[in-house]
């Protein structure tokens, strides 16, 4: 897995979270620190309105954490736990394969999703890597929060 390449070259401290469930299952959560410091990533967020935010990010940051950090508008309601919608983008399409494929829970979360497309990720479970350079991720016009709409978590 990507993550654990990444986990393995890393020189920094690397937080997660991960539930363990009554049947085994382990689910890991979001990486909340960079985890290689020395590599940058360069792409931008479209937003609703269309205006353009390039970012440039360390390798293995999630792209939540990533919009969170720059202000972009993208909710994550859930703090990227896997049980909302909220971060919902679409990944520009010559991108999209050099993302590991969805996780069944990743595409319970997208039928969720509002304007559910063929390139629909949730913004908490893609990690930046080198190959996604030059990528532009699009935030849909509207999400869904099941619980109150229109909470946008606090900053940590």
């Amino acid at each position: 897995m990507l993550a654990s390449k990444l986990i393995k070259a890393t020189t920094t401290t690397l937080l997660t979270r991960q539930s363990q469930y009554k049947h085994g299952i382990v689910r890991r959560f979001s990486l909340t620190q960079p985890v290689l410091q020395a590599k940058k990533v360069t792409f931008t967020f479209i937003n609703k309105d269309g205006t353009k935010k390039q970012i440039t990010e360390d390798i293995g940051m999630h792209l939540l954490d990533c919009a969170h950090k720059h202000d972009v508008d993208l909710e994550g309601a859930c703090e990227a736990s896997l049980a909302c919608s909220t971060c919902h983008v679409y990944i520009q399409d010559k991108y999209y394969d050099k993302i590991p494929e969805p996780t069944d829970e990743e595409n319970d979360m997208l039928d969720l999703a509002f304007g559910f497309k063929e390139n629909s990720r949730l913004g908490c479970q893609v990690l930046l890597t080198p190959e996604l350079d030059g990528m532009e991720v699009t935030l849909p016009p509207a999400t869904r929060n099941m619980a109150v709409d229109g909470y946008k978590p606090p900053k940590h």
